[in-house]
């Protein structure tokens, strides 16, 4: 992002500020224990509203859907591959491929009941922490594959370690992964003015159309939900699911329609999902966790 802004406004002054989040520091517990997305982002938002910071940059999927008061994303770049991705150093590349039994790591609720649903025969492991330390505990031989953001993985270098791609009809991905946001004060409408060209209109009305999924089911990436958009011209096609997190039932929707019905293909899904029990799912897992 910064060399995108220096590309549009030579000269600007552009300061990168390093934060460590909650997320990244509390490791011991699944996500959905340990308070879910908003982890990774509120220390980022209090910065902005202090006025330490001019811009927070998230991945999208970890962006909770009720922004605090004052702020708005501002810009929603180009989506990488939106695509889960399979990293091991066996010579495989589908979970098909995969020796009965073996060990698979993962901190995402919505993999790991996919992956159940299709093999029920593997062991899925919680798995925690930044992407450098997930690769090395696979390297240590902790498991046999671990299942990552094809996205994350591309942006830091890591795409010679993806042995394979978990295709959408196998992994229906989070709401919005692959995107990244970038958050700003409302009133600063500066700022606003610059990062707007940065914005990718296509990506932009899928993310928000997958996130009005996720908020019609009052929930996000730290339960068993998955919500993809894409376009073809005007027409979009919206999928969601909600599942059972030992892969037992998977709950799926599907709406398209014109694009500029978005919103209401997105309320048109995450009813359907509703109206098929996802509820029940949703309200056991949030009593469940502490």
């Amino acid at each position: 992002m910064r060399d995108q802004l220096l590309a549009l406004y030579p000269g600007l002054s552009v300061e990168i500020v390093p934060m460590t989040t909650e997320g990244d520091r509390l490791l011991g517990a699944p996500l959905i224990a340990a308070g879910g997305k908003a982890l990774f982002t509120k220390e980022l938002e209090q910065s902005l509203l202090e006025g330490r910071i001019d811009l927070a940059v998230h991945s999208m999927k970890d962006v909770v859907a009720q922004l605090p008061e004052g702020l708005m994303i501002g810009a929603i770049l180009k989506r990488e591959d939106p695509r889960d991705a399979l990293v091991s150093p066996l010579d495989i590349t589908d979970l098909d491929s995969l020796p009965k039994g073996s060990q698979i790591g993962t901190a995402s609720l919505r993999r790991a009941s996919q992956i159940r649903h299709r093999r029920p025969d593997l062991v899925i492991k919680s798995l925690r922490g930044n992407v450098n330390s997930r690769l090395a505990k696979l390297d240590a031989g902790e498991f046999s594959a671990i299942v990552l953001a094809a996205a994350g993985l591309k942006r830091l270098g890591f795409a010679d370690r993806i042995r394979g791609y978990l295709p959408i009809e196998t992994s229906l991905p989070a709401a919005a992964q692959g995107a990244i946001g970038i958050e700003c004060r409302r009133t600063d409408h500066e700022t606003r003015a610059r990062i707007a060209p940065l914005n990718h209109p296509e990506t932009a009305v899928c993310v928000d159309a997958e996130r009005a999924v996720t908020g019609v089911l009052a929930g996000g990436c730290r339960l068993p939900i998955a919500a993809f958009a894409t376009l073809s011209q005007d027409t979009m096609t919206i999928r969601g699911l909600v599942g059972e997190p030992d892969g037992s039932r998977l709950i799926t929707e599907r709406a398209t329609g014109p694009v500029s019905q978005a919103t209401a293909l997105a309320v048109a899904v995450g009813e359907g999902l509703l109206a098929q029990g996802a509820l029940a799912i949703i309200e056991r897992l949030l009593k469940e966790s502490p």
